[in-house]
């Protein structure tokens, strides 16, 4: 889906294929006809976008076999999708039993998160529309803290640079410019806006900025309009946004609201809790943890679960995601260009609430992007429909 700004600039909306399992190629193409093809019917626009998570072993295939990529593309023509953003977080296996903290590894610090990368710019810059200004590929905000040290962090630092070197070479090779985004996250090594700029603004910012998501600006009590100042201030761009949702606890203390709770306490991903209370923000590593009694329960909580962004009330954190829009898109001068609706927990809501099917998954995600349509026109963004 397109939208043009008021000073012109075309605005891409895509939704995160990260929701769906599939970890090779016929996987991924066969998703692409289940779930976004009919997504796309159901919106009823010329084309639908999507944000592909194409696993490290999958996007290296693609790599190695032209006939496959052609194969790849004409799947995407054929069911009128097109692809600007990557999610090239999850390396692989982002829908095992257990992920957790699986999900930043390999980080920074290691070769292999390198590689990925680059292997997705390579790969953007032949998938993604030829209209398109550049592509976007979201990432580790370099890796988990615990075991973090000063030389992961210089390590880190040297892949980055490589990385933006790498990026820029690609640029000068196709005409094509792929940008790379680290994503802000509760528990990693940059967990807010503000340290993640103080440890981007050295970098080439030409070639390296942020992926904002609301969920964990929302989470970490982060107000939207302060982040993208200090992100200003520092140089640092806005690469991408993703649009999410977390759960929103007014009253933790309640048993009605810790019965509720429960629900989303499952065993495949990690929800970080946060909690404010007296000016502080307190938090813990796991839903779990904080159902135990880890926090003190005094202030709001708030949990790093998407939750479907269509979904409003006191209970999601909605407001905050509407605040991201409107800062970012709002005044005419949009903050970025890449919009992406990131819900990749449909599958593990509580019973009642999840799809009861493929229809139902479709029909979820068709209203999460009408939804966001609507608030970006109501922006004064103009939809682009030839």
């Amino acid at each position: 889906m397109r939208f043009r700004s008021g000073n012109g600039d075309t605005i891409f909306l895509s939704y995160c294929s990260n929701v769906h399992p599939a970890e090779d190629v016929r996987g991924i193409m066969d998703q692409l006809g289940r779930y976004a093809a009919r997504v796309r019917e159901q919106l009823g626009g010329p084309r639908l976008g999507v944000g592909l998570w194409i696993p490290a072993p999958a996007a290296s295939g693609l790599l190695r076999d032209r006939e496959l990529l052609k194969r790849f593309k004409g799947s995407l023509e054929r069911h009128s999708l097109e692809v600007v953003t990557l999610n090239g977080f999850p390396y692989r296996a982002f829908h095992a039993p257990a992920v957790k903290r699986n999900v930043y590894s390999p980080d920074w610090a290691d070769a292999l998160r390198e590689e990925y990368t680059l292997n997705l710019a390579c790969l953007l810059a032949q998938i993604m529309p030829e209209d398109a200004a550049g592509g976007s590929i979201s990432s580790v905000p370099l890796g988990w803290r615990q075991g973090w040290s000063p030389e992961r962090s210089a390590r880190a630092r040297e892949a980055l640079e490589r990385v933006a070197r790498g990026l820029e070479e690609l640029s000068v090779r196709t005409g094509r410019a792929v940008r790379l985004a680290l994503e802000p996250e509760p528990g990693c090594e940059l967990e807010t806006v503000e340290a993640t700029a103080a440890f981007l603004k050295d970098l080439d910012c030409r070639w390296i900025g942020v992926c904002l998501d609301a969920c964990h600006l929302a989470v970490q009590f982060e107000d939207p309009a302060a982040s993208l100042a200090v992100l200003r201030d520092a140089g640092v761009p806005v690469v991408k946004a993703q649009l999410s949702s977390a759960l929103r606890v007014p009253r933790p203390e309640a048993p009605e609201a810790r019965d509720r709770l429960s629900g989303f306490s499952e065993p495949r991903f990690l929800h970080q809790v946060r909690e404010r209370a007296a000016g502080e923000v307190l938090g813990v590593d796991d839903l779990c943890e904080a159902l135990q009694g880890a926090l003190p329960g005094k202030g709001e909580w708030r949990v790093h679960f998407h939750v479907p962004i269509h979904r409003g009330g006191e209970e999601t954190t909605q407001e905050e995601l509407l605040k991201l829009l409107c800062a970012l898109v709002g005044g005419g001068m949009p903050g970025t260009t890449h919009l992406e609706v990131e819900t990749y927990t449909w599958s593990v809501l509580p019973e009642g609430h999840r799809p009861r099917g493929e229809e139902d998954l479709v029909k979820g995600i068709a209203r999460e992007l009408s939804w966001t349509r609507e608030r970006l026109i109501g922006l004064g963004l103009e939809e682009v429909r030839s």
